[in-house]
């Protein structure tokens, strides 16, 4: 079957050594059953050496450097297997990464995570989110479920795109259309929420402290604002699979807008790129965070 994409997806590409948070670095990169097979029957070369960087037992992952790299960078921290071996040797979470996949109305969508600092630059930098192409083929089947995200999806950013209304404006009219707000809870309780969470940095359980209900920000942090929130609907509310899924969805949609918008207030010289890569990193990819925040929006 087909599959899409937003428009910015066929612009992105790895920049590998010139990133500046690799994905390389600091994260155990399981390996999948089928790659692991492959692995453990190389022999020779650069195969014996990816051999005796696994380990094998339970979920089968690359053993991690003393620095947190990956044992397969080099110097210049370009990967090695690639280098040696080839593209078609990586397993999947490296080919991979940072797409996500979702199905929904019986179609099948790719997409880009924020927690890649080249994809956070494409989807804020680039119009048209709410231009879809296809991009290729899977063979995944798609899913069955008969609510339909994508008329809602096609419903919010008919109106986030309105040039009439400012970003403040279309989060409003978009919580009260949907009844859902992250503005039912007070500054401190979310604040208190976001104390409590777990995070992979201990710095950045300060800066998400930040939260507002009020933020002031300039025509151009609005305008990528506008994408980021575009963003986290593409991603959370289109996989859905029924009305109080979706408004969850919403709920931790607008929050993380909501909270970007906050920090990038109270600190303007980090910038908003970097800002929404770091709440997407501590939140979005956390599943945890992230059901626990969806769950804030449950009962409201």
């Amino acid at each position: 079957m087909k599959l899409y994409a937003p428009e910015y997806y066929k612009d992105f590409k790895c920049i590998a050594n010139k990133c500046r948070h690799s994905c390389c670095i600091g994260w155990e990169i399981d390996i999948d059953r089928k790659t692991a097979d492959k692995y453990s029957k190389l022999c020779g070369g650069y195969g014996e050496e990816i051999k005796k960087s696994i380990d094998f037992d339970d979920v089968p992952h690359f053993v991690l450097a003393d620095n947190d790299f990956c044992p397969h960078l080099n110097s210049q921290k370009l990967c090695k297997i690639i280098l040696e071996m080839g593209e078609d040797c990586l397993c999947d979470i490296c080919r991979e990464h940072p797409r996500f996949y979702h199905s929904a109305n019986n179609i099948k969508e790719v997409g880009i995570g924020l927690s890649c600092e080249e994809a956070c630059r494409l989807i804020l930098s680039s119009d048209g989110y709410d231009r879809f192409v296809e991009v290729g083929y899977t063979e995944d089947d798609f899913s069955d479920n008969k609510f339909d995200t994508l008329k809602l999806r096609a419903e919010i950013y008919s109106l986030l795109s309105s040039s009439s209304l400012s970003l403040e404006e279309k989060l409003k009219e978009i919580m009260q259309r949907y009844n859902v707000s992250p503005d039912t809870k007070t500054d401190f309780e979310w604040t208190e929420l976001l104390v409590s969470l777990e995070y992979l940095e201990d710095g950045h359980k300060e800066l998400l402290s930040a939260y507002s209900s009020h933020f002031s920000i300039d025509e151009t942090a609005e305008k990528q604002l506008e994408r980021l929130f575009a963003y986290f609907v593409f991603r959370h509310c289109t996989p859905t699979i029924d009305a109080e899924d979706f408004r969850t969805a919403l709920g931790f949609s607008l929050f993380c807008t909501k909270l970007i918008a906050s920090i990038s207030t109270a600190h303007p010289e980090i910038g908003i790129t970097e800002i929404a890569r770091i709440v997407s990193e501590e939140l979005e990819y956390s599943e945890e965070n992230t059901d626990i925040i969806k769950l804030e929006f449950l009962f409201i």
